[in-house]
């Protein structure tokens, strides 16, 4: 009777190694964390704004490099597309829905926090657009930090969500730069560095 000997190049799961749906939970949960923090700030600092700035002059800070101004914006960064609130709504339920679509992938801890940051913007933002005037898939997002002006002529007057979103897509671009793909791996031909980022 011979005894069969596992191939050496097989990995083995030890007792302290998580397998690989163990990681991309831990992923999940990280995104779900980030996301649902960035959702909670964003919400109470425009509750804090709506209540604090409206109807007042702006609040200058830091000698006049950030001001607080309460605008209620029904576009895009620079007021862009204000005509199409309605797009906007439906491009952010779809860029959620893929987030979420794709989080069963999720291996890398650099895009569960890139992740986690958009979606937590998104979600922000979206509860705005359905719940705030003039009416759902048409409410105009809540904007209040405006950059070295105060009236949003040098920077766009944003928010939390406006900067989480940002801050989140920069992360996932350079994580893409890298050649690190949402599971951990890396992609052929790219240079890390020897970094790694299995989560």
């Amino acid at each position: 009777m011979t005894e069969e000997r596992a191939d050496p190049a097989e990995p083995r799961a030890g007792p302290g190694t998580p397998g690989r749906e163990g990681v991309a939970r831990r992923g999940v949960a990280l995104l779900a964390g980030i996301a649902v923090a960035v959702l909670a700030l964003d919400v109470l600092t425009k509750v804090a704004a709506v209540a604090s700035l409206e109807d007042r002059a702006p609040l200058e800070l830091l000698g006049g490099a950030v001001y607080l101004v309460l605008l209620r914006n029904p576009g895009a960064a620079w007021s862009m597309a204000t005509g199409y609130t309605w797009v906007l709504t439906i491009v952010a339920l779809v860029v959620v829905g893929v987030i979420i679509r794709i989080a069963r992938r999720l291996a890398s801890t650099g895009w569960a926090i890139g992740l986690g940051l958009v979606l937590g913007g998104a979600l922000g933002n979206l509860i705005d657009r359905f719940f705030r005037s003039p009416g759902p898939l048409r409410g105009h997002v809540v904007d209040m930090v405006s950059l070295f002006a105060p009236d949003g002529s040098v920077w766009p007057v944003f928010n939390v969500a406006d900067s989480s979103i940002v801050c989140g897509g920069i992360l996932l671009v350079l994580m893409a730069v890298r050649g690190i793909e949402i599971d951990g791996t890396r992609a052929p031909g790219k240079d890390t560095g020897g970094v790694t980022d299995g989560g």
